[in-house]
């Protein structure tokens, strides 16, 4: 009795310092994030083109509204906090879908780069910002159908009864048989399936026209090869995610503390990291966006250190 006593008592610290350490960098993240976004918005130039925008797409909808509401889910989940069936729902419904969204915005964000290096005369045409806005709302409508499938799939296999009860809020309560389970895997895989596809006829494309550049073309053709790499690498990071689930409920059924380490693992590095690789490869890689960041940075400090001084002084 003493001994599982312990293990609860240990089980519950280990859940409270993880909980306390993602919040931290959820935080940070969040912070960086909402700096690029009013740096976007504050510069007209980036508002009228299609990789900025696409860019602070991602910023608004993937990497700040949905790492805040994965973040509650994950502490309700945590304290095992419930909710009604219908309003989980409601809540999942916005994390099948924006989970879908960060592929596909990178796969069109790889698109654009191919154009804009392998088609340059028709770059302004094929990626104007009403293109742009068009694109948005197109991938909004191709990543709805996962989320269509799922649910489709779940109201067909269960009463209307189940709807008004009380259950701890997660995408596993989904999956009610190995069908289901099937069923999500397969339509989620053609997904990135696609999508590597695009990526990687892109890198191929942009390759060809590095190996022929030369002097300053040479230098721009190799920064998109970069990014598209990066692109990749961060799509890569998505794909595990899918297999997250499956591995987790896997350990769940051996040790419920080996189970919180590893719902623990994959969460930092199969879900914040790919989205925090977005700041890193427009944010920072990108000398246009990296200048008018530092810029603001310079004039936030020059503003707010002489009134830190002067509170001082006072």
């Amino acid at each position: 009795m003493a001994t599982n006593s312990s293990s609860i008592n240990e089980l519950l610290q280990q859940i409270n310092d993880q909980v306390i350490i993602v919040q931290f960098l959820v935080i940070f993240f969040f912070s960086v994030n909402m700096l690029l976004i009013v740096t976007f918005f504050q510069r007209p130039s980036f508002r009228t083109s299609a990789r900025y925008i696409l860019f602070a797409f991602m910023l608004l909808s993937d990497n700040s509204f949905l790492l805040v509401v994965t973040d509650i889910l994950l502490v309700l989940s945590f304290f095992r906090v419930v909710m009604q069936v219908w309003l989980c729902i409601i809540v999942s419904i916005v994390v099948f879908l924006y989970n879908v969204v960060t592929p596909i915005t990178l796969a069109a964000m790889t698109l654009e780069r191919y154009v804009a290096i392998c088609m340059p005369l028709r770059h302004a045409e094929l990626c104007s910002r009403r293109r742009t806005v068009h694109c948005i709302l197109i991938i909004h409508g191709i990543s709805s159908i996962p989320c269509i499938v799922i649910l489709s799939v779940f109201f067909a296999s269960v009463s209307l009864g189940v709807f008004t009860q009380n259950m701890v809020c997660s995408v596993e309560m989904f999956i009610l048989y190995t069908w289901h389970s099937d069923v999500r895997s397969a339509v989620s895989q053609f997904f990135f399936l696609i999508m590597c596809i695009v990526i990687f006829f892109s890198y191929y494309k942009i390759m060809k026209v590095a190996k022929a550049a030369s002097g300053e073309n040479k230098k721009s053709t190799q920064r998109g090869l970069r990014t598209v790499s990066l692109h990749a690498f961060q799509l890569l990071l998505c794909l595990i995610q899918l297999w997250c689930p499956f591995i987790e409920a896997a350990v769940l059924n051996i040790n419920p503390i080996l189970y919180v380490n590893v719902r623990y693992f994959n969460y930092i590095m199969f879900f914040l990291a790919p989205r925090c690789l977005s700041s890193l490869i427009y944010g920072l890689r990108d000398e246009t966006f990296f200048l008018a960041l530092k810029k603001k940075i310079k004039k936030r400090n020059s503003t707010f250190l002489p009134q830190i001084y002067s509170y001082i002084l006072t």
